[in-house]
């Protein structure tokens, strides 16, 4: 019987793409660069100089907490993939066959493991990188099957570190360790491919790759906020009652399925990181700020006297039910000077059966920097490996440390 890293390796050589599939690789090319473009000054940018290429941009794309998720994995698939791409050659062939088994290795680990505290787009995506890059590089499928079991040992990664520089960080890791587990199953390296099996049943695994659908079944969540996922849809639906309350607010409560909160970590947020996984915070932008832009999540956004007094105003009751972000809807009450407001929200803007169209997509890149836009125009992935290379370059050092490529 074919193991798991044989059998997603088959499928990664032989699936071919079709055009659904293509418009979704460009959109998550250009979503993942410019979300990594727009945190050019972000403090770990700096930090994450000290990265390779694959590392460097990984940490740096997923720090604004902006980049795409794919819903049934729980993972941030693209901004793995894309560096890991980017860094090794690679074009639309090689995103589609990393985030194809991607989607579907983090579908089989199930909701258990997310729920137990792993960070997915760590654990799917160290394996998941190593076939993007070999298949950019162009190895076999013998050779894809032996680089996943290469890179079991980085397949880590905790929600412990969410609100921290360790939470990218160790994004920025998985995207790595999948270029040198290819690159190693390249020089002739062996491994034993029944080691992802051992480690997926370690972890947790509650199923096994489904390969039938599209490149990425279920398709990719496009954040409209730059926070956790688990944030969008609180903050969509009180947008939408928001010019309806008058006077002060006395309270909110919110009621939601129990997973939709796991990763909100942060009941009273004193950072901006710590903000993005905070549920009370996500009620709190959501009613002080015109709009819940970068702007919102910084220290002193989180740190004003306005946002700390309402987000200690927020009353949480979970319900037990459907596992993932989006089970069942959120339903909020908002206490004020009128009659109580309530509003429930199923699926929020963004999400794969409300995609974003070409303008709201072209809103996000103008959001993402003024000259975002005109730098992605026309961009294909050897442009924005060139772009990227010019825009958040490594140090020095690194570059010219090959060795520990």
């Amino acid at each position: 019987m074919a193991t798991i890293a044989e059998t997603l390796a088959r499928w990664a050589v032989e699936h071919e793409p079709d055009p659904a599939d293509l418009d979704l690789a460009r959109r998550s090319l250009l979503d993942t660069a410019a979300v990594a473009l727009a945190a050019r000054d972000h403090p770990l940018t700096r930090i994450a100089a000290e990265l390779p290429d694959a590392a460097r941009w990984a940490a740096v794309g997923h720090v604004l907490d902006f980049d795409d998720l794919h819903i049934e994995s729980t993972t941030h698939i693209s901004v793995v993939i894309v560096p890991t791409v980017l860094a090794t050659g690679g074009d639309t062939r090689a995103y589609l066959a990393g985030a194809g088994v991607m989607a579907r290795l983090g579908a089989a680990l199930g909701w258990s493991h997310y729920s137990a505290g792993w960070h997915a787009t760590c654990t799917a995506g160290a394996p998941a990188a190593a076939v993007a890059a070999g298949v950019a590089m162009g190895l076999t499928a013998p050779q894809l099957a032996t680089a996943m079991a290469l890179a079991v040992p980085a397949a880590g990664g905790v929600q412990q570190a969410f609100g921290t520089h360790g939470k990218s960080l160790q994004v920025g890791f998985a995207a790595q360790a999948g270029v040198r587990a290819a690159r190693l199953a390249r020089a002739g390296a062996t491994a034993d491919p029944a080691a992802l099996d051992a480690w997926a049943e370690l972890v947790g695994a509650t199923g096994t790759p489904d390969l039938g659908g599209p490149a990425v079944p279920g398709g990719l969540a496009i954040k409209v906020f730059p926070c956790c996922y688990a944030m969008q849809r609180p903050i969509a639906a009180l947008r939408e009652i928001k010019d309806q309350i008058t006077g002060e607010v006395a309270a909110v409560r919110v009621r939601t399925p129990r997973a939709t909160v796991t990763p909100l970590l942060h009941d009273r947020p004193d950072t901006g990181l710590e903000g993005k996984f905070s549920l009370p915070y996500a009620v709190s932008t959501a009613l002080l700020d015109d709009y819940p832009d970068f702007a919102a999540f910084t220290d002193e956004a989180v740190r004003r006297d306005d946002a700390q007094r309402l987000l200690r105003r927020v009353e949480l009751a979970t319900s037990e039910g459907a596992d993932g972000l989006l089970a069942g809807q959120v339903e909020i009450e908002v206490d004020h000077a009128g009659p109580v407001l309530r509003v429930a929200m199923g699926d929020p803007p963004g999400a794969p059966s409300r995609p974003p169209t070409e303008d709201e997509l072209g809103g996000k890149l103008a959001a993402c920097g003024a000259d975002v836009p005109g730098l992605l125009a026309g961009a294909d992935w050897a442009g924005v490996r060139a772009l990227l290379s010019a825009e958040l370059p490594g140090t020095d050092t690194i570059r010219t440390g090959e060795a520990i490529r």
